[in-house]
Formats: structure tokens, C-alpha cells, sequence
């Protein structure tokens, strides 16, 4: 059975999907929508139609399974419950104090149409979300720190983008060595949000635009600056192209705990991604999420879910026996 695959906008994440595609002999790319105008949209999959994203609807017949590739900010908050009416969906909102938000208003939309609808896929919120689950189930008495970059946050970015005035950003997290290090240890320090991560903005305004309030609106965003000490650089679009076209990024999940009749044993679980490209890395993750949502809905599954309710092998395409003469 080859697996049919929608995507819903393609930029950088759009288009890091259709390579993911590519790479997974059960799927095909049979439908791109986009709100700009599909004659303008070139995609590298030759006969895949690019069709309006106001035109979606429509083909819901084409597609097992659509890939929703907007940002966390504006866009998945209303296009997830808009398209779960229609088709079963995957989405990467990383916003994390939102989640319990966004994953109720899908879910009454998935549940009202009968199908499934899995948020927050990508690297963190995703793989990181697991592995912290998976530390702390194994090492209940304990401490975990999450550390992301140095790398390039598509999700900030597209925040910064939001602003009015600006043209184009680029946002760094960057790790405070000195919390890594103190983690790796073992010790287990107490450390406060802003003690862990810096935030450094490139950001190319237009021209005659009030930088100071530009700045003033990035540091005080609120679930993505506030909380951290942001430096903010205004750069010219030469220099954002010359410097910043790529978007790495990375980082860290870390369990610090112990066991023992006296709690003498100390353990630490580390979990490292180190990625050339973001939105690529975070494309493969949400095409394999997709064949666990196509596997759920054959199962007669709906509503909304997250990484928590996949069972690792519906991620993959080998057989269970596979898996387990392979894997195991």
C-alpha cells in the first residue's frame, strides 16, 4: 500500500518534506497546496498537481495524509482544526505553553470528522518530547534539562518575521556552557530559564523602520523572548544572505538521576541532535509521523494525538518481524 501525502504550504518545511518523500519508498506526493498562486509554485516531483490552499477541500480524496507545514505563530493554530474536517493531518506546532490549547481545539475538530490528527512533530517538540518521557519513566527520582542549539529556530524566526517592519531574521539559541557542563556533572543544579540559553536576533528592517521598537517588541515576546536574554543585530539583506542562509540546529536532552537503596548511584542519560538543516531534519520526522497516522487511521482511530501515543513501529516502514530479527 503506498501512502498518500498532501502538503499544506511549501517553504522551507514544504519543501524539506517533498525530499523526505523522496526517501520513503511507501509514500508519494500527490497533492501541494499553497496560498500563493500554483502557477508560480515549483515543485520537484514531476505530475503532482499544486493545487490553492482555499481549494484543499476539495481533493480530500487525493491524500492519505496531510502534511501541515505553516508556522506555529499565526498559521497552524487555525489551518490543524480547519483541515482535520477534511483530511487526517500532521502538524509541527512547537509552541510549548500552547500545546494544551491547540491539542484540544484539534481534537474536537479531528473527532467531529473521524479522523486522526497528530500535533507537534519535528525534533522538540517530537523526539525530544519522547526521550525526556523515556528518561524520566526510567529514572523517576532525578532532574531533566532540555539545552537546544547553537542553531537557527524556524518558529522564532517566522515570530520575528511577524513584526511589522521587518523584512527578514534569523534567530540563534545558543546553550550557556557553563549550565551544560554543571548538568553533564551530574550535580543536578537548580537552573532558571534565563540561566540556560541566550537568544541572539539578526534582523533586516525596512527601510526607515524604528529599530528600538523593533527591538522592544522581540525582547518582550511573549513564549518566545521574555524569558531569556535576547541581543538583537540589524544587518542588511547582503549580510543575512552572505551569513545566514543555512539553518542549523541541534541541541540537548539530559537526565541527571539516581538509584539505590540510599540514592548513592548516580546516572546521566544524554540525547544529541546535531542537524545541518532544521526544517530538513524536522521534514523527515513528520513523514514518518505520517505513516503512523495513515497506520491509526486504518485501525479505525481518530481524534487528536501526539508523539506520546505512537507506537514506535508504526514509524517504520519494516514488518514487526523485520524489526525484530533487525532492531531488537
Amino acid at each position: 500500500m503506498t501512502i498518500r501525502i498532501g502538503i499544506m504550504g511549501y517553504g522551507n518545511l514544504g519543501r524539506g518534506v517533498e525530499c523526505a518523500i523522496r526517501q520513503n519508498p511507501d509514500m508519494e506526493l500527490t497533492a501541494v497546496f499553497s496560498r500563493r498562486n500554483p502557477e508560480d509554485v515549483s515543485i520537484l516531483t514531476e505530475g503532482t498537481p499544486v493545487y490553492r490552499a482555499d481549494d484543499a477541500a476539495a481533493h480530500a480524496d487525493e491524500v492519505d495524509v496531510l502534511i501541515i507545514c505553516g508556522g506555529s505563530a499565526t498559521d497552524l493554530p487555525e489551518q490543524t482544526p480547519k483541515y482535520a474536517e477534511f483530511f487526517n493531518v500532521v502538524d509541527s506546532f512547537d509552541t510549548h505553553a500552547n500545546i494544551p490549547q491547540h491539542f484540544a481545539a484539534v481534537d474536537e475538530a479531528a473527532k467531529a470528522s473521524g479522523k486522526v490528527a497528530l500535533i507537534s512533530a519535528g525534533w522538540d517538540p517530537g523526539m525530544f518530547s519522547l526521550n525526556r518521557l523515556y528518561a524520566e519513566a526510567i529514572l523517576p527520582e532525578g532532574e531533566t534539562y532540555t539545552f537546544w542549539g547553537t542553531g537557527v529556530s524556524q518558529g522564532h524566526s517566522d515570530a520575528v518575521r511577524r513584526i511589522d517592519g521587518v523584512v527578514d531574521a534569523r534567530q540563534y539559541t545558543i546553550p550557556v556552557e557553563e549550565a551544560l557542563d554543571a548538568v553533564r556533572s551530574g550535580s543536578a543544579p537548580e537552573l532558571t530559564t534565563r540561566q540556560k540559553h541566550t537568544r541572539l536576533v539578526y534582523v533586516v528592517a525596512e527601510e526607515g523602520a524604528d529599530q528600538s521598537r523593533i527591538t522592544e517588541e522581540i525582547v518582550t515576546m511573549k513564549n518566545y523572548f521574555d524569558e531569556y536574554d535576547t541581543t538583537v543585530k540589524f544587518i542588511d539583506a547582503e549580510e543575512m544572505a552572505r551569513d545566514h542562509s543555512g539553518m542549523p540546529h541541534g541541541g540537548f536532552v539530559i537526565r541527571s538521576g539516581r538509584t539505590g537503596k540510599d540514592r548513592e548511584n548516580h546516572h546521566v542519560v544524554e540525547y544529541k541532535l546535531q542537524l545541518d538543516s532544521n526544517p530538513e531534519f524536522t521534514s523527515s520526522v513528520l513523514a514518518a509521523v505520517a505513516r503512523a497516522v495513515y497506520r491509526m487511521s486504518e485501525m479505525g482511530m481518530n481524534g487528536a494525538r501526539t508523539v506520546f501515543d505512537i507506537a514506535p513501529a508504526w514509524l517504520s516502514i519494516k514488518s514487526p518481524e523485520e524489526l525484530r530479527k533487525t532492531m531488537l
